[in-house]
């Protein structure tokens, strides 16, 4: 008799058999993707890539997975914001429309709107541009702006409001006395604007003053002194608060003669040398070394303009000249062995010092062009 328990087969249910615990240190296989066919390749992905270079990134042609076709990348915070020399200009970036300021007349002949006013004679560029600020200026009949480009046609207007406040400007002639700076206060010495007000003013001028006008104190704000007079020299000294006059005194394009009296003495070794002569100048000075103060001299590494000179007595020159370097005068006479001891301004254009007593002033008349 044979038994069921051998005659059994030992069945295992794989479904029901508990899985084993992961070890979480063990580790991790990639994932086994299952057979299937072969995935083909494009041309353009198995083909090399070309090098990178910085035309590609600027917008050259590429190719890409549709074939050959433009397209532009956006520039890196480091590429420069134009393309190098040898790109083709259909690919360049657009340029900024707005005019640039700085090549302004190298076209067109275009120039700024405040030199073109000054240019015109209409103001100095300071009140241009004060006007131009109050809207005071059209240009071909729209309202200027500041800094604008102007061609040579342009019509410049300006309105009466800028008309009105240029007549009331005024121009002091001004004997200035020794010692008095002409510009700034420097070195502890007062300016020679400072001399300016009601007790200073020439009797003469106060009883019959320019066109009726009375000092009043607005009359001492922005004055200007045009043209240098030394602290230790005296004479005529120009202030004024118009523009025109301080640019045809003073301007690069300045032709206006402006006329010295200079007392000298022959001092060949320097004024504290051996040889000084104070008398009789005249007699002992060379006459080839009074050429060289009329043309021949140089300043600053720069010739000088041709100068008048001439004895007016043994010991005073009278200089006409159409610059003013810093103490030209003086530096000019060291040149040729003379060394001044006095200096006077007298004349200016065609306004002369005159009366004027020393330390007072008058106002420029209405009938008197330097």
């Amino acid at each position: 008799m044979t038994s069921d328990k051998s005659a059994r087969t030992l069945t295992l249910n794989t479904g029901s058999a508990k899985k084993a615990t992961a070890d979480p240190f063990a580790p991790r296989r990639a994932p086994v993707r299952p057979p299937g066919p072969a995935r083909a390749k494009s041309v353009s992905a198995s083909a090399p890539k070309p090098p990178r270079d910085l035309s590609a990134r600027q917008g050259a042609q590429r190719p890409g997975p549709g074939g050959e076709r433009a397209e532009r990348l956006a520039p890196r915070r480091n590429d420069p914001p134009y393309p190098l020399h040898g790109m083709p200009a259909a690919s360049r970036p657009a340029r900024d429309a707005r005019p640039d300021l700085a090549r302004v007349g190298n076209v067109r002949g275009e120039v700024r709107l405040n030199k073109r006013m000054a240019d015109l004679g209409l103001c100095s560029r300071r009140e241009a541009d004060e006007w131009i600020a109050r809207g005071w200026v059209r240009v071909n009949g729209e309202p200027a702006v500041m800094g604008m480009p102007v061609a040579p046609d342009a019509q410049v207007e300006v309105l009466p409001q800028a008309r009105h406040q240029q007549a009331g400007q005024v121009t002091i002639l001004l004997h200035k006395p020794m010692g008095y700076v002409s510009g700034q206060p420097e070195d502890g010495h007062e300016a020679a604007a400072t001399l300016i007000g009601a007790p200073s003013q020439w009797r003469g001028d106060a009883r019959h003053p320019a066109d009726g006008r009375r000092f009043a104190p607005e009359h001492t704000r922005g004055l200007a002194p045009c043209g240098r007079l030394d602290i230790d020299s005296v004479g005529l000294l120009v202030l004024t608060q118009d523009g025109r006059i301080a640019r045809q005194l003073i301007g690069d394009n300045s032709g206006i003669e402006k006329e010295y009296l200079v007392r000298v003495h022959w001092a060949p070794n320097g004024p504290h040398g051996s040889g000084v002569v104070t008398q009789n100048v005249q007699a002992v000075f060379p006459v080839a070394q009074l050429a060289r103060l009329r043309h021949g001299l140089s300043l600053d590494d720069q010739p000088l303009k041709p100068a008048q000179v001439e004895w007016m007595n043994p010991e005073q020159l009278r200089f006409i000249l159409k610059e003013g370097k810093k103490r030209q005068i003086r530096r000019m006479c060291e040149q040729v062995g003379l060394h001044v001891v006095g200096l006077k301004r007298i004349r200016i254009g065609n306004v002369v010092l005159g009366n004027l007593p020393v330390g007072q002033w008058r106002y420029l008349g209405s009938d008197e062009r330097f």
